[in-house]
């Protein structure tokens, strides 16, 4: 059963930084990219960054570009999300997914089959 682990989240206050991980239990269910998707309470859940496994082009959504990076380690079916200059607006669960399909849309959360469990980001002002 594939298991994808997250890790990172955590209680920060506004500037500060967070990496978040996320790790895939077996290689098969690696897929063609890990994307990150966060969820507000009383939000719908939103695209946050996605990259691609092979080659590594990476996607972002217009509200953190340029204070989050996401990466990954092959090696170790393992993908960040590194948070910079953290608002309180960024307070959500975050999740890791994996997208198999290779010309689906990164930013739809629908095209992703396989998710993590989700890890808390708090930001307090």
């Amino acid at each position: 059963q594939v298991q994808l682990v997250e890790s990172g989240g955590g209680l920060v206050q506004a500037g500060a930084s967070l990496t978040l991980s996320c790790a895939i239990s077996e290689r098969t269910f690696v897929g063609y990219a890990m994307g990150w998707f966060r969820q507000a309470p009383g939000k719908e859940r939103e695209f946050v960054a996605a990259i691609k496994w092979s080659g590594g082009s990476s996607f972002y959504a217009d509200s953190v570009k340029g204070r989050f990076t996401v990466s990954k380690d092959n090696a170790k079916n393992t993908g960040y999300l590194q948070m910079n200059s953290l608002k309180p607006e960024d307070t959500a669960v975050y999740y890791c997914a994996t997208k198999l399909g290779q010309y689906s849309s990164y930013y739809y959360s629908n095209n992703y089959a396989y998710w993590g469990q989700g890890t808390q980001v708090t930001v307090s002002s």
